[in-house]
């Protein structure tokens, strides 16, 4: 699972915003399976939305 998917996935899936994306990828680590704890961190995303996140990148084939 690149990074790319799961923006993707965040855009298409869960209707995350660019910016809000934007925020987390400029505060975050460059691994993308730290961004999702990112998006929570700042209140981008909610609790159940972070679930969802985890679920689908649990999902990916490695």
């Amino acid at each position: 699972m690149g990074k790319a998917q799961l923006i993707d996935y965040l855009r298409g899936e869960l209707a995350i915003s660019n910016s809000a994306i934007a925020v987390a990828l400029r505060h975050g680590e460059p691994d993308a399976s730290q961004l999702p704890m990112v998006l929570w961190q700042y209140g981008l995303v909610t609790l159940e939305q972070l679930n969802l996140i985890f679920d689908w990148m649990e999902a990916q084939p490695i």
